[in-house]
């Protein structure tokens, strides 16, 4: 029996859906929908999918460089690498699966961005993650830290992708919502690059990989709700993966492709087999109809609703060319999958299901994409607090114990307990991680001089307090970090993290942030190709800080011409690049050692920073240095602090700027660059020479971090400080 229509609404808004959305719908279809049906619409307009409250802020951002081949709108983006070569890159939120079930939710956070990048024809070759959890004192954090880590490990390193770096932060912010953004790298010849727009009518449907159950229903329309009380009974809204499965996905799809069998492909991601079949046909402009009795299931008597909103994981759908069957059947065997033809494209524009012999769906395909809502929410802007003058904030009464309080503390103390659970240099190409001793990641591309530089960055308490600064910072540490190694920086990826956009001060936040990384972009040459939005990051109506979390891959034409911050040499001199004004504002000595949250972040000159970095890149192109390390959280302290550590050896600093000198130790002013050099003279000339601010600020040497009569901490007791808080902490009771 049809339920009625007050029953149909009331099951909308179970799912999500707006009373405006449902009426919508209705209209759409001039009648009732049935529950299949509904369920469709849910997922397809639910945030997820739809970006229906960010396309409109998304749209600011420049996607168009010399090297992009895909922009956004596909499952990851496509930047040329010369010599044939392409690099295909995406970072995605897991952030409310990892929440309640924080080893599946990572794990399938990793498997899912993996597929899409094999899904575009790119063998994945590296991963990274950005991760922020709560207050370490939260009840729940401990669980979540060992669960998510867990979770990466488990996926990555069965797999056989390494996982190459990230970033690791802590606040109370996130005690009630949890980030997991997983980004991922692949390679691929540039000419063959797969999509997913069906382009024509008549062609078949395959489905592949493992059965179909019913974990992850509505998970999708999970991932865009707020959290409440109820959140830990949402578990089975989380998938369950299977790595060894994906391996063996991996490689069928790459040889599927190569057969030249492939139309088009997608994976099934969110939403399932709906998303991969509504955006294939829509993509293509045309219809498809699946008999849903020949989708391979694990489970009894599933539903068409059920095996519609599925998100069990390791699965692909490909349309493959007139008369290929028998090419795909062949591979998928090989390969142990599940497979099967599940259906045929049409001309008719609809999407229509069938199961057991009777219709339980037929709907137009185009009120699904790009006919989908896209809403202008309202917006405040964003009050910002006024600069701290450094002469206001007081230094630190015992400077030895600020400086071990800042090197230990849970944002910059060493995060060796995280990432030795990854495996970071299987498939043999790893140069540089990131957590061992350099700004950004290397990985060579397989038999060429070439190498990709890798990183993901924000620093979500400068966007809390200025949203447009912050993003601009965001893209610009990632701009820098790329170029601390050696690296032409050339596109960005992005994962905006929020809370609630129907509140105007959260749209706000949002609107402001992607202003900020829509001019740095637009400044550094530096475009986004694909990226992701996670939003209604809220518990008990708190939102998360907001974290827009920018991924970036760099080009480094010959790796031997390199930088890290692990080779400095005793007897070099530390030169530091760019204008330091002492900004306390939104700092780590502010909040860490003062115990204050308060102040504008330093304000991003982008013109400077393109300057500072093109000459420091210079710099290492020429072989003139080697040792060179961004400032940003920590100031100069943290950064001669990281490199005594990297690199064994021990640093005097000298303070010489004007300002007080606690400003100048741990004021956070952007665009500078810490680095080592044998021969300072040239370098200093050269720099002045061209408009940059250069000063000595100490020299190599010894086996303590001092600074002058200030601070000398023995070498030893600062690696104490900084390795031994992650250990201790995740080893409490």
């Amino acid at each position: 029996m049809a339920a009625s229509a007050q029953t149909m609404a009331e099951t909308a808004a179970e799912f999500g859906l707006k009373p405006d959305e449902y009426a919508l719908i209705v209209r759409r279809l001039n009648r009732e929908p049935n529950l299949v049906e509904l369920g469709v619409f849910s997922v397809m307009w639910s945030e997820h999918c739809s970006y229906k409250s960010s396309r409109v802020q998304l749209a600011k951002l420049p996607t168009a460089g010399a090297r992009v081949i895909q922009g956004p709108g596909e499952n990851a983006g496509v930047v040329d690498i010369g010599d044939g070569q392409a690099c295909v890159f995406k970072m995605e939120s897991h952030n409310h699966p990892s929440y309640i079930e924080p080893y599946q939710g990572a794990a399938t956070g990793v498997g899912g961005i993996m597929r899409d990048v094999f899904t575009m024809g790119a063998r994945p070759i590296a991963l990274l993650n950005a991760l922020r959890f709560g207050d370490p004192s939260h009840p729940k954090t401990r669980r979540l830290v060992s669960g998510v880590v867990s979770g990466i490990a488990g996926y990555g390193n069965c797999v056989g992708v390494p996982t190459v770096g990230g970033e690791t932060n802590f606040h109370r912010g996130y005690d009630g919502n949890i980030l997991v953004n997983a980004m991922c790298v692949g390679l691929a010849d540039a000419d063959k690059i797969f999509y997913a727009a069906a382009p024509a009518a008549g062609l078949p449907v395959v489905y592949f990989g493992s059965k179909t159950g019913r974990d992850g229903i509505h998970g999708a329309t999970m991932a865009s709700a707020e959290f409440g009380e109820d959140s830990d009974e949402k578990r089975p809204t989380v998938q369950v993966g299977d790595p060894f499965a994906e391996k063996l996905l991996i490689e069928a799809t790459l040889e599927l492709m190569a057969s030249g069998a492939v139309a088009a492909i997608q994976d099934m991601g969110a939403a399932g087999l709906t998303s991969s079949s509504v955006e294939m046909a829509g993509k293509g402009g045309v219809g498809v109809e699946l008999d849903l009795d020949l989708v391979p299931q694990r489970e009894e008597a599933m539903s068409a609703y059920e095996m519609m909103l599925s998100e069990s994981q390791e699965r692909m759908l490909a349309i493959l060319k007139p008369g290929r069957e028998a090419d795909g059947r062949r591979i998928f065997e090989k390969w142990g999958l599940d497979a099967a033809v599940i259906g045929r494209t049409t001309d008719t524009g609809r999407l229509v299901l069938r199961r057991s012999g009777e219709v339980v769906c037929d709907i137009p395909l185009a009120p699904l994409t790009e006919d989908a809502p896209r809403l202008e929410r309202p917006w405040v802007e964003p009050q910002v607090p006024a600069r701290l003058d450094p002469a206001e904030v007081p230094a630190p009464d015992d400077w030895e114990a600020a400086v071990l309080k800042l090197m230990s503390c849970p944002d910059v103390a060493s995060k060796r307990w995280v990432w030795e659970q990854y495996d970071r240099h299987v498939m043999a190409d790893t140069l540089e991680e990131s957590a061992t001793g350099a700004d950004a990641a290397v990985v060579r591309v397989h038999g060429t001089r070439k190498a990709l530089a890798l990183t993901s960055d924000c620093t979500p308490r400068y966007v809390a307090a200025n949203p447009f600064e912050g993003g601009k910072q965001a893209v610009a540490e990632a701009w820098r970090n790329l170029t601390a190694v050696g690296a032409d920086p050339i596109a960005v990826t992005d994962n905006l993290n929020f809370g609630n956009p129907e509140k105007p001060e959260i749209m706000g936040q949002i609107a402001r942030a992607v202003d900020g990384m829509a001019e740095a972009c637009r400044a550094l040459d530096f475009p986004v190709v694909s990226g992701n939005v996670s939003l209604y990051n809220e518990t008990g109506g708190a939102a998360i800080p907001p974290t827009p979390t920018v991924g970036a891959v760099g080009l480094i034409p010959d790796y031997g011409l390199r930088a890290d911050f692990a080779s400095m040499k005793a007897g070099q001199a530390l030169l530091l690049v760019g204008v330091s004004h002492g900004e306390l504002g939104a700092s780590l000595y502010l909040r860490e050692v003062l115990g204050r949250e308060a102040g504008a972040p330093p304000p991003v000159d982008l013109e400077l920073e393109r300057r500072a970095g093109d000459f420091v890149r210079g710099l290492i192109r020429g072989g003139q240095v080697s040792s060179v390390h961004d400032l940003s959280d920590g100031g100069l302290v943290a950064a001669a602090a990281e490199m005594a550590l990297a690199s064994g050896v021990g640093v005097e600093l000298a303070p010489t700027s004007a300002t007080h000198a606690h400003a100048f130790l741990f004021g956070e002013d952007q665009g500078r660059y810490l680095v080592a050099a044998s021969d300072p003279e040239p370098i200093i000339a050269a720099g002045r020479a061209g408009g940059l601010n250069i000063a000595l600020a100490g020299q190599a040497g010894g086996a303590d971090f001092a600074c002058h009569a200030l601070f000398r901490i023995p070498l030893a007791r600062l690696r104490l400080a900084n390795e031994a808080w992650m250990p201790a902490y995740m080893d409490e009771a």
